[in-house]
């Protein structure tokens, strides 16, 4: 099929970015990597307690991500150091400033552990699998991630606007950056290994979703 060819010949972000788009329902399907598995956005309603659990597992999801790249278990993880998407350090000063406005901060629930150690398996016997992940959970929080973001925002935090939300320097660069490293790391792959990683993205959406629905819970 034509189409195939013409993803291949942009790399094998593209081919990750189709099978994403083919997951998301038919409302969300607009260009970009959304969220995964939600219902529309508009129609949320959003309780604190909700989204301070959604903020803590995903701290969780970041945390175990950046350990994985930092480790390296295999040595392409190295290249997707420091690209400027890490997203824990700035989850850490939300939830502080949640702490300081006096609530407190729940432990991370079942979808965050039970996604975090699946993370952690994923990396030292899937790599393949693993950069997946990497891709979806990364990719989804630039797009659908920051209109969810904006939109509990408006609902339940006076519009402020969290660090989770803010990249530092220009996002577009930052994204294209990690796109061109994927590429350059799946280059070396095999067809199957590459079936093998797409195969995956179902697994990534359902792991995401449920941590998303905690922001409803």
């Amino acid at each position: 099929m034509p189409k195939k060819d013409r993803s291949s010949a942009k790399g094998f972000v593209e081919e990750m970015r189709a099978v994403a788009m083919k997951l998301h329902t038919r409302d969300q399907a607009k260009d970009g990597e959304k969220e995964p598995d939600s219902p529309p956005v508009a129609k949320w309603e959003p309780s604190l307690q909700g989204y301070l659990r959604f903020l803590v597992d995903s701290k969780l999801v970041y945390d175990t991500l950046e350990t994985i790249v930092r480790k390296a278990s295999h040595p392409w993880y190295a290249e997707f150091r420091n690209t400027g998407l890490e997203r824990s350090e700035k989850l850490a000063k939300d939830l502080e400033w949640f702490k300081e406005q006096g609530h407190v901060i729940p432990e991370p629930s079942s979808s965050g552990i039970s996604y975090a150690c699946y993370l952690e398996e994923l990396s030292e016997k899937d790599p393949q699998a693993f950069i997946c992940h990497f891709y979806n959970v990364y990719f989804a929080h630039t797009a659908g991630g920051r209109i969810i973001g904006k939109k509990v925002a408006e609902k339940i935090l006076s519009k402020k606007e969290l660090e989770f939300y803010k990249w530092d320097g220009d996002l577009s660069q930052l994204l294209q950056n990690v796109r061109d490293k994927l590429n350059q790391v799946a280059s070396s792959w095999s067809r199957e290994e590459k079936n093998h990683c797409l195969e995956e993205t179902e697994k990534s959406f359902k792991f995401s979703g449920e941590i998303l629905r905690l922001i409803v819970s």
